[in-house]
Formats: C-alpha cells, structure tokens, sequence
C-alpha cells in the first residue's frame, strides 16, 4: 500500500499540481495585499474627503453592517483578475509547454462533437458511428 501511494505521490502531474497550488498561494498573498494597500487607498482618495469607502450608507450612520461597501467589491475583481492573469501566465503556460514537449495536448481547443438526432445528446464524437447514450446509427461524417 505504501509503495503504491508512493507511487502516485511521485507522478509528473501530482508534483506539478502541488507546486503550482503552492505558487498559486504565495500570489494569492502577493495580489491580496496590493488590492488592500494600493487599490482600496486609490478608490477611497477618489470618493473625497472623510471617507470610508466607496459606497453607500444603507441604515443609521456608523453601522459598519447596513454600509454598501462598493470599494472592496471592485478590489475584489481587481484582485480575482490579477491573480487569474498571475496563475496563466505562471503556471498554465510553461505547463502547456512542457507537456506539448512530452507529445501531449492540454488545454487544447475541444475535440469536434455532432449532435444525435434520436437523443439530441450533443457530445457525440464527429466520427462515431453510434450514440454513445442511445446506442442509434449514426449518419456518416460529412
């Protein structure tokens, strides 16, 4: 059991999905402090003078909890964009490289489908010659 578990441990695709969680974590640090110490700053200067944010007070002022902080929503979106930008070009495009050196497509435009007239499943390989659901003949690949 531990040599099998060792095994699977040691595959290319395990180490490189544990690295890639790794690095994925330490920018995801990186890109949160800079929405909270640079963007949220900007957006707030942006509102004016005595502000809390940008947003609305939705009940009695000072409640933090009834405050419509539209600030953090938009530091959030910068942050989503930023760290999606950081992990393609840090991860998916040097994997997408090794593996196309190792012969293997990833993350590739997806395999051409038809639709089956019998069951209007719509993942049917282009060049099947039955449905794979309904088990009808499938009319030839034009």
């Amino acid at each position: 059991m531990l040599r099998g578990f060792k095994n699977f441990l040691m595959r290319g695709d395990v180490v490189v999905v544990a690295i890639g969680l790794i690095v994925a974590l330490a920018f995801s640090t990186l890109i949160k402090a800079f929405t909270d110490f640079v963007i949220n700053p900007i957006i707030t200067r942006i509102q004016g003078r005595g502000a809390v944010g940008l947003g609305w007070q939705l009940g009695r002022p000072g409640n933090v909890a009834t405050y419509l902080n539209l600030g953090a929503f938009i530091s959030a979106i910068v942050y989503f964009v930023v760290f999606m930008a950081v992990v393609y070009a840090l991860i998916v495009i040097p994997y997408k490289h090794v593996q196309a050196r190792r012969g293997v497509t990833v993350f590739g435009d997806p395999t051409p489908a038809k639709t089956c007239p019998a069951c209007l499943s719509e993942d049917i390989p282009a060049a099947a010659s039955k449905c794979r659901y309904c088990g009808s003949d499938q009319p030839p690949q034009a």
